[in-house]
C-alpha cells in the first residue's frame, strides 16, 4: 500500500467494459465491469462514491476498489450522480439520481452483461457520503437492494453538520441545518430513516479523520435498537480511505463483510 492513503483516489486502472445510462443527463449514468473469471451469472455489485455530495468528486476515484471487486467474481456498476456545485445537484437530485440508478441498474445491467449478471436487486457498497446514499435507498426504497455495505459512511447527518464536516458540505447537500430544513433531514439521515429490511454491515476506520467512527456507531447503536439487521465492523488501525483500497490491510475485512451480504453464496 502507498505511503499516502489518498493515493488510492488517482491510481490508474483499466476503462470500464462499458457504460450505460440510467437517465438522460450526463451524469446520469454508470460504469460496468465484467467478472474476472469463468462462472455464472452473480448478484451485482453497485458502487456508490463518496467525495463529500461535491462535483470536483466523481466516479473514476472508485477504480480501484471496483477492478478489486470484479477481481474476486462479482460483476460490479460504479454510479455516477449529479453533485453539490453542478446544475440539479444537492437537493433532491443528488438523492433522486441514485434511487432511479439502483432502480434500474440491474435490467441495465444484465442487457448489457447477460451471462455475467442475475437478476435481482443488488448489494449497495457506498464509501462516505456513498454511504449515506446507499443507506438511504435501503430506507426509502428497500425493495431495489438486496444488502449494504457501508464504508467510513457519513451515517448521521445531523451530527455531520453539527461537526462542520468538509466545511459545510451537509448544509450544501440539503440546503440548509436541521433546524432551517428539519423535513430534509427526515428523509436523508440514515440515523433517522433506519433500514429496517434491508442486512447492512458498516465498516469503518478508527483512525478516519474525514468522517469520525462515532457516526457509524450512533447510526448502528440506532439501527439495532429499531430491529434492524446492521453490524459494524471497527478497523482501530484504518483511516478514511484504506476500505476502499484493495492494497490496504484492511480489504480482508472489507471482502469478509461483503460475502457476508450475498444472496447467491
Amino acid at each position: 500500500m502507498s505511503a499516502d492513503p489518498r493515493a488510492v483516489l488517482t491510481r490508474p486502472v483499466p476503462g470500464p467494459d462499458v457504460t450505460v445510462a440510467y437517465g438522460d443527463l450526463p451524469d446520469q449514468v454508470a460504469d460496468l465491469r465484467r467478472p474476472v473469471g469463468a462462472g455464472g451469472p452473480r448478484q451485482l455489485v453497485v458502487v456508490v462514491h463518496g467525495g463529500f455530495w461535491r462535483a470536483e468528486y466523481d466516479r473514476t476515484h472508485t477504480g480501484p476498489l471496483a477492478v478489486g471487486l470484479a477481481g474476486l467474481g462479482y460483476p460490479v456498476a460504479q454510479v455516477e450522480y449529479r453533485r453539490t456545485g453542478q446544475p440539479g445537484g444537492g437537493w433532491p437530485g443528488t438523492l433522486t439520481d441514485v434511487r432511479d440508478a439502483v432502480a434500474a441498474l440491474p435490467g441495465l445491467a444484465v442487457a448489457a452483461l447477460p451471462d455475467r449478471v442475475a437478476p435481482g436487486p443488488p448489494l449497495l457498497v457506498g464509501h462516505s457520503a456513498g454511504g449515506q446514499l446507499a443507506l438511504h435507498v435501503a430506507a426509502v426504497a428497500p425493495a431495489t437492494v438486496a444488502g449494504v455495505l457501508a464504508l467510513a459512511p457519513v451515517a448521521d447527518l445531523v451530527e455531520a453538520y453539527r461537526r462542520d464536516l468538509d466545511g459545510g458540505a451537509v448544509a450544501a447537500l440539503l440546503g440548509g441545518g436541521p433546524t432551517e430544513v428539519p423535513d430534509r433531514y427526515a428523509l436523508a439521515d440514515p440515523s433517522t430513516t433506519v433500514p429496517l429490511r434491508t442486512p447492512t454491515v458498516v465498516v469503518h476506520g478508527a483512525r478516519d479523520e474525514q468522517v469520525p467512527i462515532a457516526l457509524s456507531r450512533t447510526f448502528v447503536s440506532k439501527a439495532s435498537a429499531a430491529g434492524a439487521c446492521a453490524a459494524l465492523v471497527e478497523l482501530p488501525d484504518c483511516e478514511h480511505f484504506g476500505v476502499i483500497d484493495p492494497t490496504s490491510p484492511a480489504w480482508p475485512q472489507v471482502t469478509r463483510a461483503l460475502r457476508s451480504l450475498q444472496q447467491d453464496q
